[in-house]
């Protein structure tokens, strides 16, 4: 049976990526590499040299990973981040988390951007659930735990 291994983000600044996915989720660095190979045709890509940075959680291997990408000599585009609407294909990267944690910790790494938030009724209570971009205009979503009613 096919499962996800990872997803990758073509990242335009890696370090701001970084700093929103380790600093801000929480992921850690599983392995951060260059590779030489035919990018160009696997892929369109700029340039022959790769960087590959694959985050996840050492400790839940089949937890999925995502993997930042980089290419060598090419520069960023200077587009800002798509803010179109869903459209068919990669929709987005869902991550359960502490969310108050989460945005507490992304707000003081810079990434303050408004999120839209709402709270799903569940058996054992709310579940909170965020949507924000990350610095390449990736659609993330946070999810949090079930909340009992007060």
């Amino acid at each position: 049976m096919a499962h996800v291994h990872h997803s990758a983000v073509y990242a335009r600044d890696v370090d701001a990526s970084l700093r929103f996915y380790r600093d801000g989720l929480g992921l850690q660095v599983l392995m951060d590499h260059e590779f030489d190979g035919d990018w160009r045709t696997l892929f369109d890509a700029p340039g022959d040299r790769l960087r590959s940075i694959f985050l996840g959680d050492p400790d839940s291997p089949d937890s999925g990973i995502v993997e930042l990408v980089t290419f060598a000599g090419a520069g960023g585009d200077g587009d800002a981040p798509s803010q179109v609407r869903p459209r068919p294909g990669f929709f987005l990267l869902s991550f359960f988390v502490d969310v108050d944690e989460t945005l507490a910790r992304l707000a003081t790494l810079g990434f303050d951007a408004p999120a839209r938030r709402i709270q799903v009724p569940a058996p054992r209570g709310g579940v909170d659930m965020v949507t924000l971009r990350d610095p390449d205009g990736v659609l993330v979503e946070l999810v949090g735990s079930a909340r009992m009613p007060a």
